[in-house]
């Protein structure tokens, strides 16, 4: 398992609550997390417009999902995951500013 930087990528999500998330394609124009590869780390951001949460978390190809591994901020002033509640959500890849 490496830590992946790459460019340009961003996905959709319906997935709800706290957990491990499905990925459900890449947004127009970018890349999808697949890129990373399986098993790998990446800096990401995960919003639905309002609520935001930045951390580190592990792709794996598997039904294509990406696990929330570890939480360095987000929308509530703690490291918890974010609940996510219905409907459609970005996730991108970033670099967290701590």
């Amino acid at each position: 398992m490496a830590l992946v930087l790459k460019d340009r990528i961003s996905e959709t999500t319906t997935t709800t609550g706290t957990g491990t998330i499905t990925l459900a394609g890449a947004t127009s124009g970018f890349q999808a997390f697949s890129t990373i590869g399986n098993g790998n780390t990446t800096y990401y951001c995960i919003t639905d417009g309002v609520a935001w949460e930045v951390g580190l978390g592990t792709y794996t190809s598997s039904g294509n999902t990406f696990a929330r591994t570890t939480v360095y901020s987000n929308s509530n002033g703690n490291t918890s995951p974010i609940t996510l509640g219905a409907g459609v959500k970005n996730v991108f890849a970033t670099l967290p500013a701590d």
